[in-house]
């Protein structure tokens, strides 16, 4: 089982929210269908735009709680490496039929 650290953005340089799941899929499902009140919903954080995978539960989390300590533009900068066309990685799984999220 695989564990996840994302970000979610509501758009380029929008607003962004870091979290931790064992069903990235699932996760962003919610976050799309509205079904998570407060930040998510109130913010539309809908575009899966980063994640990696982390072998354990543990690991997934001390790096999802670096990650929220820092800065916005280092958070940023992680963004843009690694997908510097704020491409909605979710949208990209379906439309290439890869496995969902396997790490």
């Amino acid at each position: 089982m695989a564990f996840f650290v994302y970000i979610m953005a509501s758009r380029r340089n929008g607003t962004l929210y870091v979290g931790m799941t064992d069903d990235l899929s699932g996760r962003v499902a919610v976050h799309r269908g509205g079904d998570m009140p407060g930040f998510v919903r109130k913010y539309g954080v809908t575009r899966l735009v980063w994640f990696e995978a982390h072998p354990t539960r543990e690991s997934a989390f001390l790096r999802e709680r670096r990650i929220k300590k820092w800065n916005r533009d280092w958070k940023l900068a992680l963004i843009e490496r690694d997908n510097p066309d704020w491409n909605d990685l979710f949208e990209a799984q379906i439309e290439v039929g890869v496995a969902a999220f396997q790490p």
